[in-house]
């Protein structure tokens, strides 16, 4: 089965997806500048509009689409569950790093934030996507994976 065709029948725009990926990252690195946990606070709540709740009012996303527009890009539809793992491992990220910045343990926030980055950017230049090559493997082992969500 190929990665490129729909597993649980919902398409994304991978562009946005990668907009939204650069403006992780960037908030990610301005946190790691200040170490102001309430930007950690506004990623967790965007990831939770955007896997929870409906993604179209996610300010994130928002945005993402708005650039897209602005620069005239064309769609590139990819499977939605894969993104929607990689939300899922995005916000398993940002709770790490708030538990990290609470508990006071700059180079376990450090290491986070490494990971966390190297993720995103690599689906933001390279549209290499870690969270969907994982649940491309995991598809393939169980068919039903993520089905109802």
């Amino acid at each position: 089965m190929a990665n490129s065709c729909p597993l649980n029948f919902v398409k994304v725009d991978s562009n946005i997806a990668r907009f939204s990926s650069l403006f992780v990252a960037l908030l990610v690195i301005v946190y790691l500048y200040t170490s102001n946990v309430f930007i950690l606070y506004f990623l967790a709540f965007d990831f939770i509009m955007k896997l929870f709740l409906n993604p179209g009012i996610s300010p994130i996303m928002m945005l993402a689409t708005f650039l897209k527009g602005v620069f005239k890009i064309k769609d590139k539809f990819t499977d939605g569950g894969a993104k929607k793992l990689a939300g899922f491992f995005g916000l398993f990220f940002v709770v790490m790093l708030i538990v990290a910045h609470y508990l006071d343990i700059w180079m376990l926030s450090l290491g986070i934030a490494i990971i966390f980055l190297s993720c995103s950017l690599l689906d933001f230049f390279f549209n290499f996507c870690i969270g969907c090559k994982i649940y491309y493997i995991i598809k393939k082992i169980y068919p039903n994976f993520m089905n109802n969500l």
